[in-house]
């Protein structure tokens, strides 16, 4: 119990924004222990339940801020979800032998993370062993090439090695050096790299061009609970407009507000803004301001005289169908230019699986939603009527998918904007460690990220993952930079994730395999 517990602390102690990130080399060390001193399956399962609840805990207690039975469901969840990998490769070992089996574990954690962490109903990507390079953008430049699955695969190599070195120097008394060898490669190699494409990036510096204005970034420090307790939109939005009028001058071509700046009871009609009386300031001061563009959350609906989508709601004495979005808008002085429904949805608080409806009166009852926000399925960059930037927004915790965003730059996208509102979770580690992700993606894409977040931490995020200037927790502020458009696609953007997607490729041939050595040995029984 003792080693369980210590690999929970060790991959708590790594993670950002941790010091100590180092210790993800061995953090799976002593799991890796227990398994091999040939412990049951249901024992090992019980071991790794209580490694992988620590780390959630610890990692991602700040949930709790926001939705108490939330956090509780989810640490509990995704905890007992993450033992599915390792009593696969428990099984895998045990049928085909060590080689097959640690293979079988790498490949099986990468395609849980893909498939678990990314790409169904319930994701919850935060937890990407690959994230744990976050704030270490020096290490990790290769990114470019293989997204945060590479940051996995490494570790998890790395941690298999150095353990097959400590075994069997305690099995046979002597040191294996040539696996060793390999191991101190496998752990080095990667920084090599890392260094190698620093270099080769800071002298091309290719597709960039010049910045054609500057960008207001604008951080309201507004109470998201009160925001929605006291209703007071319009001082809201006269501190949103009187904080960008401080920084705007003759050469600003885009100024960003946060998630949801836009944000009146019932919602906000897309197709009629220019007519809803509580937006007359908006619009008074883009009017004011002829040659920019404003990208700004917003929340908002769309009517329809017909059952449009599954999560469309019906207006009975209307007879007219509705959908609600989290949206991204891009307005411009003469109404709205674009739209983007955000389309990652928070779980039990933003949309429900179609197969857990049936919890719809006990989410309701935590503050939660039954039928919803409504996403979008295209990945569609905002363009600027400015000629300025082709920009792909990102809402909310959007930004922590790193294939989902790529899709966005594979469409001509030239800069990320992420606009999203932390202080729900209050002053926890929860929102250094979202801000830490977004340079992931702008490592992945080698695109500028400009971040908008309503309580902070505001940012402007270079192509090579390093904050160039920031506004720190619970501040008004703002900030003005300079982004230039990069238009060359990385390896990342052009084939998506490779290395998950070779993962599952070998994890449906290590299960066929596993299936038919069971078949085999049940037919020589009988």
């Amino acid at each position: 119990m003792l080693l369980s517990a210590l690999t929970g602390l060790l991959l708590f102690a790594a993670w950002p924004m941790s010091p100590l990130t180092f210790l993800i080399f061995v953090a799976f060390v002593p799991l890796l222990w227990l398994e091999r001193q040939g412990v049951r399956r249901w024992s090992l399962f019980g071991y790794v339940y209580l490694a992988m609840l620590i780390w959630n805990s610890l990692a991602t207690w700040w949930i709790w801020n926001s939705t108490a039975p939330g956090a509780i469901g989810a640490i509990m969840a995704n905890s007992l979800l993450m033992c599915i990998p390792w009593l696969g490769f428990s099984a895998v070992k045990k049928r085909l032998g060590d080689t097959a089996g640690y293979i079988s574990l790498v490949v099986f954690w990468i395609s849980f993370e893909y498939i678990h962490l990314q790409n169904w109903g319930l994701s919850w990507p935060w937890l990407t062993v690959g994230n744990v390079f976050a704030s270490r953008p020096n290490w990790i430049q290769w990114y470019e090439y293989t997204g945060e699955s590479g940051g996995s695969l490494w570790v998890m190599t790395a941690n298999i090695l150095l353990f097959r070195v400590i075994w069997k120097k305690k099995q046979h008394r002597r040191f294996d050096r040539q696996l060793a060898l390999f191991g101190a490669l496998t752990l080095i190699v990667p920084f090599l790299l890392s260094g190698l494409v620093l270099l080769i990036n800071s002298s091309g510096n290719r597709s960039q061009q010049s910045s054609p204005g500057n960008i207001v970034i604008v951080q309201p420090n507004i109470d998201p609970y009160e925001k929605i307790e006291t209703g007071s939109f319009e001082a809201q939005l006269q501190k949103l407009i009187r904080l960008s009028d401080t920084a705007i001058d003759k050469d600003t071509k885009l100024v960003v507000w946060p998630e949801t700046a836009l944000f009146v009871d019932n919602g906000i009609d897309e197709e009629h803004m220019k007519e809803n009386r509580f937006l007359a300031p908006l619009w008074d001061f883009m009017r004011r301001h002829p040659n920019i563009n404003l990208l700004t959350g917003i929340e908002s609906y769309r009517t329809f005289k017909f059952h449009h989508s599954p999560s469309a709601r019906l207006i009975p004495e209307a007879n007219l169908w509705f959908e609600s979005y989290n949206a991204a808008a891009l307005l411009d002085s003469s109404g709205p230019v674009s739209f983007y429904h955000k389309s990652k949805l928070v779980p039990g608080v933003e949309t429900l699986p179609p197969f857990l409806h049936i919890l719809d009166a006990w989410f309701e009852k935590f503050g939660g939603t039954t039928a919803g926000y409504t996403g979008q399925d295209d990945r569609s960059a905002m363009i600027s009527t400015n000629q300025s930037w082709r920009i792909a927004p990102a809402v909310c915790y959007e930004s922590i998918y790193g294939e989902f965003i790529s899709h966005y730059i594979d469409n001509g996208a030239d800069i990320i904007a992420i606009i999203t509102n932390d202080g729900w979770w209050g002053d926890t580690p929860g929102y250094k460690q979202h801000l830490s992700y977004a340079r992931l993606r702008a490592i992945e894409n080698r695109r500028w990220v400009i971040r908008s977040a309503n309580t902070g931490i505001s940012a402007v995020i270079s192509a090579d993952g390093h904050i160039e200037t920031s506004q720190p927790w619970q501040k008004e502020a703002t900030i003005k930079c300079t982004v230039s458009p990069v238009n060359r696609l990385t390896f990342y953007c052009r084939y998506g994730d490779c290395i998950s997607k070779l993962a599952l490729v070998i994890t449906v041939l290590f299960l066929g395999w596993h299936s038919m050595t069971l078949i085999k040995i049940r037919t020589s029984r009988g």
